[in-house]
């Protein structure tokens, strides 16, 4: 397969396995993308580099702290001195501390804004001189479910999920004349790390959960890269300023 074929993608967040990061890099380097993982976690993108590499595809392994304004250019000036290029941004770093708001801490709360909203601010903004030089690009913002309808526990992380929902739809409005298209992601409970160790501790309430789903079970982070290669490639030129929801119904009840 070459959908991908010839196009340089950066994809944040890439180091968890399993993760999200991890499975849409590999997907795009799969379709003949050229892929810049980034992360802090040095060793985790080291190793979905190598995964990349050892399948035949094209993978570079930067650290990077997406909450820092100096790095994301010094990032997005490595990629095109690299690859002669930048296609694509996927915003998908993020963190999640999930307690009532009435015990969260203003560092807590700080921290999560940062993270996951300042992050997609700072990338997309470093982003838009490259994709402007290349003719156009696709921005996909990995948001999450919570980003669209209340649920309990997760004030500060659906804060800044919904906020780069719209972030995202101003930034498709902004540019849609260059033709670099923004579009979100919405998660719903996927296979992840952190579900992995949340089934190790609370294996009856990881069973309740997936009872719940209307497909009754939770989604593979495959089923989300197939969504941003979507979006990430030409087969989506006339789409921009779009949510993608894949939560396996959990939002249509």
């Amino acid at each position: 397969m070459a959908r991908f074929k010839d196009k340089v993608a950066l994809v944040t967040g890439a180091a968890s396995n399993p993760g999200l990061g991890r499975a849409i890099a590999q997907l795009l380097a799969r379709e003949g993308g050229k892929v810049v993982v980034t992360d802090i976690d040095e060793a985790g993108i080291a190793d979905c580099a190598a995964t990349i590499k050892a399948a035949g595809g094209t993978a570079v392994a930067w650290r990077q702290d997406v909450t820092s304004e100096n790095e994301w250019k010094a990032t997005i000036d490595r990629c095109t001195a690299t690859f002669g290029r930048l296609d694509v941004l996927v915003n998908n770093a993020g963190i999640a501390v999930l307690r009532p708001v009435a015990s969260m801490t203003l560092e807590e709360y700080e921290l999560q804004m940062k993270v996951n909203m300042t992050s997609v601010f700072l990338g997309t903004r470093a982003a838009l001189p490259a994709m402007q030089a290349a003719g156009g690009g696709s921005i996909v913002n990995i948001s999450s479910v919570a980003g669209l309808v209340g649920i309990p526990f997760t004030g500060a992380y659906a804060a800044s999920k919904g906020g780069i929902r719209l972030f995202s739809k101003t930034v498709a409005m902004e540019h849609a004349k260059e033709n670099i298209r923004c579009n979100s992601v919405h998660p719903g409970v996927i296979w992840t790390k952190i579900q992995e160790v949340a089934m190790r501790d609370n294996p009856a309430g990881f069973e309740a959960l997936n009872k719940s789903l209307p497909m009754g079970r939770m989604g593979r982070p495959e089923d989300v890269a197939q969504c941003v290669l979507f979006l990430a490639s030409d087969e989506s030129s006339y789409v921009t300023g779009a949510e993608l929801v894949v939560d396996g119904g959990m939002t249509a009840q």
